[in-house]
């Protein structure tokens, strides 16, 4: 399945937050109904990706959050996905220091999301700078690994420029995208 984005064809939000960190909309179905579509950006959790907000959105679920494991049937995959950049641009322009990042919550998502950027490489380049995440555990020469307090090994992230050439079989991590 294959995404392409386009700014000018975007739903309008029903809400949408003044510092852009909260918008929904309505997008319509295959069966013709209608679906509100909650977008989140939030601060990334992970203090080794300082200035990172990590953007969410699914199915809202009347708590003030989504659902990400709902498979939906948008009429058009393509307004939606453009939608929620077009936010996330938005929010990028009024915090120009921020990375915006993705995370699919399943391979399938993963690998939507590592399509989108290879597929939409031209049109997102005007916009953004795209950097794919993989994560990494440290060995040392003794064969044992760098451990929090509890032992647990520290998985660390690499953020480097997206592998346009990677395939979608080796998927990152987590996907993030800066201005340009």
């Amino acid at each position: 399945m294959q995404v392409t984005i386009d700014f000018d064809h975007t739903y309008q939000p029903t809400t949408l937050r003044d510092d852009l960190t909260l918008m929904t909309f309505e997008s319509p179905q295959v069966d013709g109904s209608f679906q509100t579509i909650l977008v989140l950006i939030m601060p990334h959790p992970d203090p080794l990706l300082p200035g990172v907000f990590n953007l969410g959105f699914g199915p809202a679920d009347g708590n003030g959050r989504f659902r990400d494991d709902v498979r939906l049937r948008h009429l058009d995959l393509n307004m939606v996905f453009s939608t929620v950049l077009f936010l996330s641009l938005a929010f990028l322009e009024k915090n120009p220091a921020s990375t915006i990042g993705i995370d699919g919550s399943d391979d399938l998502r993963a690998r939507l999301y590592h399509g989108m950027y290879k597929s939409n490489r031209q049109y997102l380049s005007d916009y953004f700078a795209a950097i794919g995440v993989d994560w990494y555990v440290r060995i040392f020469r003794n064969g044992d690994y760098e451990k929090d307090a509890q032992k647990t090994p520290i998985a660390k992230p690499i953020p480097a420029p997206f592998d346009y050439v990677r395939d979608s079989k080796d998927l990152y991590r987590y996907y993030m995208f800066r201005l340009k």
